[in-house]
C-alpha cells in the first residue's frame, strides 16, 4: 500500500492511498466465495451456482462488501502510519468510482480527509492586565433584599364585606380558549394568584377582576398585543373563564427584631440581620468582580493567540448552544415548530461565532494547565461530587449515577482542571483596582456620542425647504402595560 500525506491546513489533513491489485483481488475472491456458498440462483441448487454467475447476480453487494473490508483496514493503517488522531470519522473519496474494478486488474485509489487538533502555540499567559471593579450597593438594595424575604413569608388575609379592588390579590382557576383556533390546546391554570393593579399584570385582567368576590364566575376576552412578552400569546385573542376562589389582602410581617429572630439563621436583631446581609452582599459583589476579571483575562488570552480551530469542535459546540437556546425558547412558551427557518439560521450563525471563541478558549486553558503542571486527584473529584450533590439536594451516590449518563467523572475532572487553569491565569495577571463602571450604560452613552458625531458630519444644505402643508393623521393610541410574570403569562 502506498500513502502520501498532504497538509491542507492546521486542522485538515488528506491522505492519498493506493491499494495494490493483488490485495484487492484477495478480498474480492473471499467475499465472492462467501456469497457463492449461500447463493440462491435460478437453475442451480443453493451453493452450487458457478462463481462467475454469483458475481454477476450479486455484483453490487459483492463490490460494496469488498470495499468495506479493504478500506476500513487500509485507512486505519494509513492513519497510524502518519501518526494522526482524527477528531471525527474520516471522509473517504474513491478515485474514478464509476469505473472501479475489483478483479485484480487495477489498484484502488482513494483520498482520506481528516480533521485533527492543531499545534497550539505556547500561550503567553503571564502578566495579562485587567481592572477589578467592585459594584457598590446602597441601603436601598439592602432594603429590597429584606422586603423580598418578607414577601416570602407574606400572608393572604381574606377581605370581608366588599368586592375586590386595586391592591387586592385574587386567587382564581382560569381556563382560556384561543379565538379562531379550535385545535389549539386551551390554557388552564388553577390557584393562580393575581394582584389587581400590579404593573406586571396585563391591564385586561385588572379591569375584569376588579369588583369580584369569592365563588363568583366571570367570562372576559383579552386581545394580547403583537409585542407581548410571551410569544405563545402575542397577537392572540383569548376567551377566558375565571372561577374566583378567594379575595384577600397580602400582609407582610413587620421588619422588627422578632421577625429577624424567626428566620432561624442566628440573627439576634434587625440590626444584626442588616449587618450580616451587608457583609454577604459585599462578598457577592467582590466575587462578581473577580469573575469579571477572569472573563476579561480569558478574552485577552483568546485575542492574543490566533490559530485555526477544528470545524468539528465548533460544530459540536454550536449545536450545544443552539439546543440550549431552543430549550430556553420552549420554557418561554415558544412553539419551535412555528419558528421561521431564517430565524434559526441567523441564530446558528451567531452561535458559531460564540462556539469558535468557546473552543479556542478551552484549548488555550488546557495548554495553560499543561504548563502549570495541573493535576486533579481522585479526592478532589470526590469532594466536587459531594459539593454538587449538596447543591442539587441529592446524595453523592445518586449524583454519580447521573454523571454516568453524562460522560462520567471525566467531565468533573475536566471542569476542575479548567477551573485551576483560570485561577493560574488570575494569579499570574497584573490586576489593578478601579472605580465601578456600568458597562451597559457606558455602551449606550458611547453609541449616543457616535450618533451625534455622525449627524454633525452630515452635509447641510443652504436651501430653505418650501413650506408644505401636512396632513395630520391622528390615531388613538393605547399604552402597552408591562407584561406578566411567569404566573401572568399563563393567564
Amino acid at each position: 500500500m502506498k500513502t502520501e500525506l498532504k497538509d491542507v491546513s492546521q486542522t485538515r489533513k488528506e491522505i492519498k492511498i493506493e491499494i495494490e491489485p493483488q490485495v484487492v483481488k484477495q478480498a474480492y475472491d473471499k467475499v465472492s466465495r462467501k456469497y457463492a456458498q449461500g447463493a440462491q440462483v435460478a437453475g442451480f441448487r443453493r451453493g452450487n451456482a458457478p462463481l462467475d454467475v454469483v458475481r454477476l447476480r450479486y455484483k453490487d453487494e459483492i463490490q460494496s462488501e469488498t470495499l468495506q473490508e479493504i478500506l476500513a483496514e487500509k485507512v486505519t493503517e494509513a492513519i497510524k502510519e502518519h501518526e494522526l488522531t482524527p477528531l471525527v470519522e474520516p471522509e473517504l473519496h474513491l478515485e474514478d468510482s464509476q469505473n472501479l474494478k475489483l478483479n485484480g486488474s487495477q489498484p484502488v485509489s482513494l483520498h482520506v480527509h481528516l480533521q485533527v487538533m492543531p499545534e497550539i502555540p505556547t500561550p503567553d499567559y503571564k502578566g495579562l492586565e485587567a481592572v477589578r471593579r467592585i459594584k457598590p450597593f446602597d441601603d436601598g438594595e439592602l432594603d429590597k433584599f429584606i422586603d423580598d424575604r418578607r414577601k416570602e413569608q407574606a400572608s393572604l388575609i381574606p377581605v370581608e364585606g366588599r368586592k375586590s379592588e386595586t391592591g387586592d390579590t385574587v386567587i382564581v382557576d382560569l381556563e382560556g380558549s384561543f379565538e379562531g383556533e379550535p385545535n389549539t390546546e386551551p390554557i388552564k391554570a388553577d390557584d393562580l394568584e393575581l394582584t389587581i393593579g400590579d404593573a406586571h399584570i396585563e391591564q385586561s385582567f385588572t379591569e375584569n377582576l376588579a369588583g369580584v368576590e369569592a365563588d363568583e364566575e366571570k367570562e372576559f376576552t383579552v386581545a394580547y398585543p403583537q409585542d407581548f412578552s410571551s410569544p405563545a400569546l402575542a397577537g392572540k385573542t383569548v376567551n377566558y373563564k375565571a372561577k374566583i376562589k378567594s379575595v384577600g389582602k397580602i400582609e407582610l410581617p413587620e421588619a422588627d427584631d422578632e421577625w429577624a429572630q424567626s428566620l432561624g439563621e442566628d440573627f439576634s436583631s434587625m440590626e444584626d440581620l442588616r449587618q450580616k446581609l451587608r457583609k454577604d452582599l459585599e462578598t457577592h459583589s467582590a466575587g462578581n468582580a473577580d469573575a469579571n476579571v477572569q472573563n476579561a483575562l480569558i478574552a485577552k488570552l483568546i485575542e492574543n493567540h490566533a490559530f485555526e480551530v477544528p470545524d468539528a469542535l465548533i460544530e459540536s459546540q454550536s449545536r450545544n448552544l443552539l439546543n440550549n437556546f431552543a430549550q430556553d425558547l420552549q420554557q418561554r412558551g415558544v412553539d419551535l415548530q412555528k419558528v421561521e427557518k431564517e430565524f434559526i439560521e441567523m441564530a446558528y450563525t451567531q452561535m458559531r461565532a460564540q462556539a469558535e471563541r468557546d473552543v479556542r478558549g478551552a484549548m488555550l486553558l488546557e495548554k495553560v494547565a499543561e504548563l502549570e503542571n495541573i493535576d486533579i486527584t481522585s479526592d478532589e473529584v470526590t469532594s466536587e461530587i459531594e459539593r454538587m450533590a449538596q447543591y442539587y439536594r441529592t446524595t453523592p451516590e445518586e449524583f454519580r449515577q447521573t454523571l454516568t449518563q453524562q460522560g462520567g467523572e471525566a467531565n468533573i475532572e475536566s471542569n476542575l482542571r479548567t477551573r485551576k487553569a483560570v485561577e493560574a491565569l488570575f494569579k499570574n495577571a497584573k490586576v489593578s483596582d478601579g472605580e465601578w463602571i456600568d458597562e451597559n450604560q457606558a455602551r449606550l452613552e458611547a453609541e449616543k456620542a457616535n450618533s451625534t458625531k455622525d449627524k454633525a458630519k452630515e452635509p447641510k444644505s443652504d436651501k430653505k425647504p418650501k413650506a408644505e402643508k401636512k396632513k395630520v393623521d391622528v390615531k388613538e393610541t393605547k399604552e402597552t402595560k408591562k407584561t406578566t410574570q411567569k404566573k401572568g403569562e399563563k393567564s
